[in-house]
């Protein structure tokens, strides 16, 4: 006997269920969103003002951040893999290849394992994220690798990017808010 099926603990909205403090941030989010008003716009939609305001940092930091895309889809990826974030992952993974990260910089991460064939700025992100997301703080030795190779508005962007995405991740997991219907999460329930 199977056990019962949990309720969503916010069950899909859809366009037509938004009220008409939701409405605008919906059609704006359908926009520029592959993923309609689902992930976490889900459960940014229940609050309205502070869902336009992520909005709003959410595109700067995707598509106007002076972070490469290449290397800002990394540091996503990065928190994902840090949080075994299932919709992030499956979110971010296409658009990092796309965006030119290595099949095998992926795998690896994807795997829990430091990537072995990192460009010099991939080894800095990844550096960089690891160490601020784990000990808190960044060490002279690794800050001085990244101001190397980054501005200070690349840094700034960059740690704000890692910021942002653990928000993300914190959202998705209070929700419950997993892959589409159908499709396989990345991480196996088992995989640490």
């Amino acid at each position: 006997m199977n056990p019962p099926v949990k309720p969503p603990r916010f069950p899909q909205l859809t366009m037509d269920q938004l009220d008409a403090a939701q409405k605008p941030l919906g059609e704006q989010i359908v926009k520029v969103s592959s993923i309609g008003i689902g992930g976490p716009y889900n459960s940014m939609l229940r609050s309205p003002v502070l869902g336009q305001r992520l909005f709003d940092l959410f595109h700067y930091l995707r598509w106007e951040t002076s972070v490469p895309l290449r290397l800002n889809e990394f540091a996503i990826l990065i928190i994902a893999r840090q949080w075994r974030s299932q919709v992030e992952w499956y979110a971010h993974a296409p658009l990092a290849a796309k965006a030119g990260l290595a099949a095998e910089i992926i795998a690896e991460l994807k795997a829990g394992a430091r990537p072995s064939a990192m460009a010099d700025d991939e080894a800095a992100v990844y550096d960089f994220v690891s160490e601020l997301t784990s000990a808190r703080k960044i060490s002279d030795e690794t800050y001085v690798k990244a101001r190397r190779l980054f501005s200070d508005q690349q840094i700034v962007d960059l740690t704000a990017v890692a910021g942002n995405y653990i928000m993300v991740a914190m959202l998705l997991a209070m929700s419950e808010t997993t892959v589409p219907p159908g499709k396989q999460p990345p991480f196996a329930d088992d995989e640490g």
